[in-house]
């Protein structure tokens, strides 16, 4: 069994957490969510979702992951609970799966950011999408981006995953804010301001059935939740290490991130006169590339805007990618490098399905959406908070100045509200797959 690695630095750990977190679900499902949810009123139920479940679930992840040091399957018997090895299955699984169409939508990036510098979207952006989002020149993109994916794993955590966060993440930051501050600058883009910072209380009250779901999925994917990478990446963390203070870092970048990226697509969406939400799962890519052909200096914006994006893509996919990579780094001889190659290629060959037809593509991210990410994490928090709570609130104060009785309410909120939460979430995102699969005509609640 080869050496296991650690992190080079804390801050390498917190950007590499922050760029699992700060991915396409943060640019390309963010406004799209937004968008077809309501506006403010979705955002008023994501923000709550994030640090009422989000950040105490990513607690609970980072308490096993660097309790353990130990991939998330074996992690639980490391920690002297076997039977709960299902929960690190799911979580593993779900990053499986995740990864396998997110590089079909990260082939896409690619593509655009050439299209960007060429203007091929130029004289219709619907149809380029069209042209380009499903069959052959699909399949090539998504092993393109995935063969970017495994490069950057094999390399390891620290050569690897570290040194190439550490250059993403500020990156997207600087280049996110950049368009921000231009996007202000648009005529008519105050009414986009007002759709996406001014929540209609009647909008929230008539929609809550199908804004809770959509928004606590949007809160698991943006944090990656569920997947098994905060523990993975918590495995590789040094014992003194505050683990409030980080996950509240990451959770406060991530979060700061997804509402910069509203405050770019809004007033562009806006002063343009594009429906917000329109397009579905291609809608950064429709109604945004449509709105570059029209602006000027439209190329350079949208490859500006395609290059965030990919960065983005590229940061979560890598840590999807080491989940299941350091399961079989931590129970086999074989090199790093070899088992990054042949996972990558097993998820290429489960997501080529997504990447021939955007319809394939929209039910495995329903799936994961509505099933997996809700699943995963419950049984993570039912883990944390009723079979593990002595170990975990000891693990939470370590390295921190945490009181107990701080520790204890964090621990209380795992094992009782953020279940109930999580739950009602996963029963109304079987809802919604009962409601796409046409085994309900509509919506119960």
């Amino acid at each position: 069994m080869s050496q296991r690695e650690t992190w080079a630095t804390r801050v390498g750990f917190i950007l590499a957490a922050v760029g699992s977190a700060v991915g396409l679900g943060n640019i390309w499902q963010f406004p799209f969510q937004t968008g077809a949810n309501g506006g403010a009123a979705f955002i008023v139920v994501y923000l709550a979702a994030v640090f009422l479940i989000g950040f105490p679930a990513m607690l609970a992840e980072f308490v096993v992951g660097r309790r353990a040091e130990r991939n998330p399957i074996d992690a639980f018997a490391r920690l002297g609970h076997r039977n709960w090895k299902i929960v690190g299955v799911l979580g593993t699984l779900s990053a499986f799966w995740i990864l396998s169409f997110y590089s079909v939508v990260g082939g896409w990036v690619v593509r655009y950011v050439l299209g960007s510098a060429t203007g091929a979207y130029f004289s219709g952006s619907e149809a380029y999408f069209g042209a380009i989002s499903a069959g052959p020149e699909a399949v090539g993109f998504h092993a393109v981006f995935m063969a970017l994916t495994v490069g950057v794993v094999a390399l390891g955590v620290t050569d690897g995953i570290e040194r190439s966060t550490k250059l993403m993440v500020p990156s997207i930051v600087i280049l996110l804010g950049g368009l921000a501050v231009w996007a202000g600058t648009l005529e008519g883009g105050a009414a986009g301001y007002a759709y996406y910072l001014s929540p209609d209380v009647d909008v929230l009250l008539a929609n809550l059935g199908s804004i809770l779901p959509a928004a606590v999925g949007q809160a698991f994917f943006t944090l990656s939740l569920g997947m098994g990478a905060m523990i993975t990446y918590a495995s590789y963390l040094g014992r003194d290490d505050s683990l409030p203070v980080d996950g509240a870092t990451i959770v406060v970048l991530n979060t700061f991130v997804g509402l910069l990226a509203g405050l770019v697509v809004f007033p562009i969406l806006f002063s343009l006169g594009i429906e917000p939400g329109s397009g579905g799962l291609g809608a950064a890519f429709i109604t945004l590339a449509g709105a570059f052909a029209q602006l000027p200096a439209g190329r350079f914006l949208g490859v500006g805007f395609f290059v965030v994006l990919l960065l983005a893509a590229l940061s979560s996919a890598i840590s999807l990618l080491e989940v299941v990579t350091t399961y079989l780094v931590d129970n086999t001889d074989r090199s790093r490098s070899t088992l990054a190659v042949a996972l990558g290629a097993a998820i290429f060959a489960l997501g080529v399905p997504s990447a021939l037809g955007v319809p394939i593509l929209s039910w495995y991210n329903a799936i994961a959406y509505n099933l997996l990410l809700p699943l995963s994490v419950l049984t993570l928090l039912l883990f944390v908070g009723w079979a593990d709570t002595d170990d975990a609130v000891a693990e939470l104060r370590r390295g921190t100045d945490l009181s107990e009785g701080g520790a204890v309410a964090w621990l209380w909120f795992v094992r009782t509200l953020v279940p109930l939460g999580v739950l009602a979430t996963l029963l109304l995102g079987l809802q919604s797959l009962a409601v796409k699969a046409g085994l309900l005509a509509a919506p119960l609640v």
